[in-house]
C-alpha cells in the first residue's frame, strides 16, 4: 500500500543553484497531493516523471512567494494538456483572487474545473476528504497567515487470512467477510456461524505525515501532530542563529528536533534551508543531536511510510 513523499525543493526564499523552492508531492495509493508549488515545481515534477495529470489536490501553505508562485504557471500548463479532470486547491484566504486575477488578465480559462478552499490558518481542522486521506489544517505562526498540513491514511480494512477460511465459501461471502461482516450459519451445508474476528487480522493503523510549513518554534505544535509516521519541519537556520529566526518567524534545525522529540515522531525530515548555508552536514548534525531519526529533505529525496 503506497505511502510516499518525495522532496521536490527544499530551499527558502533566495535562489540558490541545485536548492529549490518548497514542494513536495505526496502519493497515497493513486492519489497524489502536491504540498506547496514554489517556483518552478512544474519542471521537477517533470524531472521525475511525475505526470501533472495524475494530480489531485493542492495544498498551498501561505503566500509567500517561494511556496506559491509556481502554481499559476501549472494551472495553464495542465490547461494546455487539455485537462479535463477536477482538481482542488486547498489554501489561505488571497489565494483565489491571486489566481483568478492572473487567469483574467492573461485571458487564460482552464478548461477544467478548479475548486478552492480556503484555509482558516489559526484552526486545527478536517479541510480535505476522500476516499484516501483526510487532511487536517495545523496552525503555524508566521509573518502572514499560514497554515501546516496533516495528512492522515483512511482507515483500512482488516485482512482476511487465507488459511483460517473455511472451504467452499461463495464469492458473496467472501466479500461480506471481506467487508468485516459476520456470516450466519448455513443450515444447508452445515456450517457454522463465521465471525469475521475469527478469520482476519487487524489493518495496520493509518499512517501520518505532518508538514510544518514556515513558522516561528511553536512547541505547542506537538501535541496536534503527536506520534506521528512521518514529521517534516522548517529548519531555515542553525541554532546559533535563533535570534535571526525569531525575528523572521522561522525556526532552527535543533528547534525542529526538538519539536520531534516532544511529539514522539517516528521519522523527521528539515528542509527550507537558508540560501547562506552552502552546505547543509550541520543541520543534519545539529538535529540528531535532539532526534537521531532526522534526515535532510533534499531535492529528490523519495521516503515510504
Amino acid at each position: 500500500m503506497t505511502f510516499e513523499l518525495q522532496i521536490l525543493g527544499s530551499g527558502s526564499a533566495t535562489p540558490m543553484v541545485g536548492r529549490h523552492p518548497t514542494a513536495q508531492l505526496l502519493a497515497v495509493e493513486e492519489g497524489r497531493y502536491l504540498i506547496d508549488c514554489g517556483e518552478g515545481t512544474q519542471l521537477r515534477l517533470l524531472e521525475h516523471r511525475r505526470r501533472l495529470s495524475s494530480l489531485r489536490v493542492v495544498f498551498i501553505s501561505h503566500l509567500h512567494g517561494d511556496h506559491f508562485f509556481g502554481l499559476f504557471g501549472l494551472l495553464s500548463t495542465m490547461h494546455l494538456q487539455g485537462r479535463q479532470e477536477p482538481l482542488t486547491v486547498v489554501g489561505p484566504p488571497g489565494l483565489d483572487l491571486v489566481l483568478t486575477t492572473q487567469a483574467f488578465h492573461s485571458r487564460m480559462q482552464p478548461g477544467y474545473n478548479i475548486t478552492f478552499v480556503p484555509v482558516d490558518t489559526e484552526a486545527h481542522a478536517v479541510v480535505y476528504e476522500d476516499a484516501l486521506v483526510r487532511v487536517w489544517s495545523l496552525p503555524m505562526h508566521h509573518r502572514i497567515a499560514c497554515a501546516g498540513y496533516l495528512f492522515e491514511e483512511q482507515p483500512r480494512r482488516d485482512k482476511l487470512v487465507k488459511e483460517k477460511l473455511p472451504a467452499g465459501l461463495t464469492p458473496t461471502e467472501l466479500a461480506q467477510l471481506a467487508q468485516g461482516q459476520d456470516l450466519p450459519a448455513d443450515p444447508a451445508t452445515g456450517r457454522p456461524a463465521l465471525a469475521h474476528a475469527d478469520v482476519s487480522v487487524p489493518a495496520a493503523p493509518p499512517r501520518r505525515y505532518a508538514f510544518c510549513s514556515d513558522t516561528i518554534y511553536t512547541p505547542a505544535l506537538a501535541e496536534l501532530v503527536q506520534g506521528v509516521d512521518l514529521l517534516y519541519h522548517e529548519a531555515t537556520f542553525l541554532h546559533d542563529m535563533r535570534e535571526r529566526a525569531a525575528q523572521t518567524y522561522h525556526s532552527t534545525a535543533r528547534q525542529a528536533a526538538e519539536l520531534a522529540h516532544t511529539a514522539d515522531a517516528h521519522r523527521l525530515l528539515i528542509g527550507h534551508f537558508s540560501s547562506r548555508y552552502k552546505q547543509l552536514d550541520a543541520h543534519l548534525q545539529e538535529a540528531r543531536e535532539i532526534f537521531p531519526w532526522t534526515e535532510l529533505a533534499t531535492e529528490g529525496l523519495l521516503v515510504s511510510v
